[in-house]
């Protein structure tokens, strides 16, 4: 954005050679416009200038016909110095009116004091933008360079309301605290944040969910109800693990981003929604668009920015650091005195994997902190002892059907894990869809 513009409307070509010395002494851009304004306003502007130069009865029409912007001042600039036309001019809602060469100097201090207050409300608001961006990345704690790279590239995008975009990482790496952040720090903080888990939701549901119904739509449907994308009217829509989303629900969700319009089902009436869509994943979306699981052009439409978040293990120090913020917060949470975090508990934090990330280390803080005596931390309790991965002499059954040792493959690689499915599916090279079938366990989606 430029720092600050001055539009001149030329309703004569009377004074042509004023404009640019003047946007130049002030130090502005200049934008000239006829008398249609056919650009509009932009919100740059300093200030508006109506060159009438002997067309003033053509300046008091344009006045009447334009809706100026509450607060952008309009100075009108004519040939005639009477009283008459000056009065006229501010009643039809003109900040001045200036006759020209006789008031050159007063034009130019005039424009120059609009010009100086926006450049101070822009500044002031710079300042407000900043506390805001500041402090809703604050629970985003890290200083290592992959951590900080995101978050530099993830501040880019608060200015920008409508900016889609696709968080991608592991579970428990902090992708819906990021997509907060991204929310409550950018244009749209005022409006509501609706986290979906695309994966917790069935099959035959989600449409529903994220689109509403009409009444009569479906047996149980006794009456109307919005979706989440009206919901979130205003707002930002976080849709988690969106690579388990349905082909068919793919398709009308990318028709949503190009048309900000959605039919609830049952219904025939299109209703336009304004929503940011942040949508996340943990899966390998590209391998997904391979196997026929994904459309390329939602995934090209929702990746406009993709932002990678690092797995704790690549992270270094940050695993301290972020264990000693947890250790404080829910101590203060708990009433209970903050341990120290000691020198062999840090490096037993550093050689640990955490394949379940941030979200198992703050596990991991909390009960240690609940069972360690007040103002300690047990090691012990911190950072368990791993289960050693099984080997070919292990666990596995052979010889055996093969579903049968790809059962116990899994059910071991989910031990390891910790009970964590998500690692477990990365680990495997599998989705979580067929990690549930090699455990035996029922699809939520076929709830």
């Amino acid at each position: 954005m430029a720092d600050a513009a001055l539009l001149v409307v030329e309703l004569s070509d009377s004074f042509a050679d004023l404009w640019k010395d003047l946007a130049s002494d002030l130090g502005v851009t200049l934008r000239l416009s006829g008398p249609d304004n056919a650009h509009g306003f932009p919100p740059e502007l300093s200030a508006v200038v109506v060159a009438a130069g002997g067309m003033e009865r053509e300046a008091l029409d344009w006045l009447d016909r334009h809706e100026v912007p509450l607060g952008l001042p309009v100075f009108v600039v004519g040939a005639d110095p009477g009283r008459r036309i000056t009065a006229q001019i501010v009643h039809s809602g003109a900040r001045d009116y200036f006759a020209v060469p006789e008031d050159v100097e007063l034009l130019r201090n005039a424009v120059g004091a609009a010009v100086a207050r926006s450049r101070q409300a822009v500044s002031r608001e710079s300042a407000a933008l900043a506390g805001i961006a500041a402090a809703a990345f604050e629970r985003l704690v890290g200083g290592s360079p992959a951590f900080k790279s995101l978050l530099n590239r993830a501040a880019r995008l608060l200015p920008h309301a409508d900016a889609t975009a696709l968080l991608v990482g592991e579970t428990g790496t902090g992708k819906e605290l990021l997509a907060r952040a991204i929310h409550e720090g950018g244009m749209r903080r005022v409006g509501p944040f609706v986290p979906v888990n695309c994966s917790a939701l069935p099959s035959h549901l989600i449409e529903s969910e994220l689109f509403g119904h009409e009444r009569g739509a479906f047996t149980d449907a006794h009456v109307a109800k919005p979706g989440l994308f009206e919901v979130a009217d205003g707002g930002t829509l976080f849709l988690d693990e969106i690579g388990t989303l349905a082909p068919d629900l793919q398709s009308k969700l990318l028709r949503v981003l190009e048309d900000h319009e959605i039919r609830r089902v049952g219904g025939t009436k299109a209703r336009r929604v304004d929503v940011r869509i942040l949508a996340a994943t943990n899966e390998n979306l590209e391998d997904a668009i391979k196997r026929g699981a994904f459309r390329h052009d939602l995934y090209y439409r929702l990746g406009v920015v993709v932002l990678r978040l690092p797995p704790l293990r690549e992270r270094g120090d940050d695993v301290v650091v972020i264990a000693e913020t947890l250790l404080e917060r829910l101590a203060r949470e708990r009433g209970l005195p903050v341990p120290p975090l000691t020198s062999d508990a840090k490096r037993a934090l550093l050689r640990s994997a955490w394949p379940g990330n941030v979200r198992e280390l703050r596990n991991a803080v909390e009960r240690a902190l609940l069972l360690s005596p007040p103002g300690e931390l047990s090691l012990s309790e911190l950072v368990p002892e791993q289960p050693v991965p099984p080997t070919a002499n292990g666990p596995l059954p052979f010889p055996a059907p093969l579903d049968d040792i790809a059962g116990a493959a899994a059910r071991a690689t989910v031990e390891f894990c910790r009970g964590n499915r998500s690692e477990a599916a990365r680990r495997l090279r599998i989705s979580r869809r067929r990690l549930r079938r090699l455990l035996a366990e029922p699809d939520p989606q076929d709830a």
